[in-house]
């Protein structure tokens, strides 16, 4: 049996647990470059219109509330309601296939660059770690020094602004679930008249200080299902954070830095194994041993790479977005089979999405023949039916609504006053429809009904009227 290590050992467990399954704290070097410098730009995008979102209004409505418990959901000032939700059922199919796409081509991007969890963490916390506690080093030696004043006072000072900032998410999530003025309510009005928003309300902070200042990357390599997802999605043509070990190894392999060596000649690789890739991983992870799930593509290990390849004169770009058959063997990005498979399945779910969503009414109207109750004979001869109407208003609207029979000549005689539909409201009512005898199919009618607001045309609803065996 050979001696020979396992070189994919490291496989085996995740970079943050020892092999007696303790977690191993990660200290992440302080990232510079010009890609952390873009994804700051990103961040601060991306944080503006979150915290933004509950408070900015189209046509009276928020930009996005989630309102399940109320079962109202808004989205860019549109209003829905549980009756749109084939709507849902295809915005999520397309979700997920745009996931797939997206990961199939560009890895995990989304974790580096959009994720709310990485932003926060490496953009927000840990930037306030780095402001207080200093870089890697200092961290790393404040936490083994003893509890004296400066451990005291920066560990306090950390916490106390860690559990500011989670209020202030926590808030903010909470009010993308019950809106902006609920939760003013909460914070204004005494503390029994909102138990419930008031214990969301902290479980809510409680819950993002544990997520941000005690399980930060563990989130991403243990508990979110989409790290370990993109090992089934990414294939040899999926652009990822890589290293490019043909160049970084050659012949020779690693070795540190000589002045006025000729690496190239000698056969050693342009990796000096300084280790600053490694430094700066927030996942605690080794960029050359290859693609791994703990990566999240923050790009970090590209910046300090760069920086080390500058500093001896060496090209930038051992690590990069690459793909590993381009490493491998030299071949550029192109479009498959799969991922043009993937785009057809996606183009054709986002054009019936977009179909459904043009075809959606201002209202929800559904009539339906009262139960248990049989058709009557009028003293004319006519037939009549007895209905039950609800008519959901989906805008912030108020307007009068009148039923009109389609392609039959008969009436509707509402039982009591056909009121205003207030918005976002549900009017609920009964009504007779009659028919001349002549005019029936059978025993079964089919009937087009008209919902009107004056001249205008709302939707159409159908129903069917019984009558008897002509």
């Amino acid at each position: 049996m050979s001696a020979e290590p396992n070189k994919e050992s490291f496989r085996d467990s995740i970079a943050t647990v020892d092999e007696k399954g303790h977690r191993i704290w990660v200290y992440p070097k302080k990232p510079k470059g010009k890609f952390t410098n873009y994804r700051t730009i990103v961040s601060i995008f991306l944080l503006t219109i979150l915290f933004s979102g509950p408070f900015y209004r189209i046509n009276g409505e928020p930009l996005l509330m989630l309102d399940i418990l109320e079962r109202k959901f808004v989205i860019f000032g549109n209003i829905f309601w549980p009756q749109d939700f084939h709507l849902f059922v295809f915005a999520m199919i397309a979700a997920i296939v745009f996931v797939i796409l997206f990961t199939v081509v560009f890895g995990r991007l989304f974790c580096g660059w959009v994720c709310p969890q990485t932003i926060f963490m490496e953009m927000v916390f840990r930037k306030v770690e780095y402001l207080i506690e200093g870089d890697y080093k200092q961290q790393m030696k404040l936490d083994k020094q003893d509890w004296n004043g400066e451990k005291i006072w920066k560990k306090s000072l950390k916490h106390l602004i860690f559990l500011i900032i989670s209020f202030i998410i926590g808030n903010t999530f909470l009010a993308y679930l019950i809106g902006s003025e609920e939760l003013f309510k909460i914070m204004t009005e005494p503390v029994t008249k909102h138990v419930g928003g008031f214990t969301a309300m902290i479980v809510f902070s409680v819950a993002f200080y544990g997520v941000f200042a005690k399980l930060r990357e563990q989130v991403c390599t243990t508990i979110c299902p989409y790290g370990r997802l993109q090992g089934v999605l990414l294939d040899r043509n999926s652009l990822v954070v890589a290293y490019d070990y043909h160049r970084g190894e050659r012949k020779e392999g690693r070795a540190k830095f000589k002045k006025n060596e000729d690496r190239e000649a000698i056969g050693k690789g342009d990796c000096i194994d300084c280790g600053q890739c490694v430094y700066v991983c927030p996942t605690g992870i080794d960029i050359r041993n290859g693609t791994q799930l703990e990566c999240v593509n923050c790009t970090a290990c590209m910046d300090a790479c760069d920086h080390m390849m500058e500093s001896v004169h060496l090209k930038a770009g051992l690590i990069g977005y690459k793909s590993e058959e381009s490493i491998a063997n030299g071949i550029k990005f192109h479009m498959t089979t799969r991922i043009i498979g993937y785009i057809a399945v996606l183009t054709v779910l986002v054009m019936i999405f977009i179909a459904l969503l043009l075809g959606r009414t201002d209202v929800e109207t559904s009539i339906l023949r009262t139960p248990g109750v049989m058709y009557q004979t009028q003293e004319d001869g006519r037939i009549s039916n007895l209905y039950n109407y609800k008519v959901i208003n989906k805008t912030n609207l108020d307007f009068p609504v009148a039923f009109k029979l389609e392609e039959i000549e008969g009436d509707v005689q509402m039982i009591g006053t056909m009121d205003t539909v207030h918005s976002q409201a549900v009017l609920e009512g009964a009504m007779f429809i009659i028919l001349e005898r002549q005019a029936l199919e059978g025993i079964k009618t089919h009937l087009k009904i008209g919902i009107y607001n004056a001249d205008k045309k709302l939707e159409t609803a159908k129903t069917n009227f019984m009558g008897p065996v002509k």
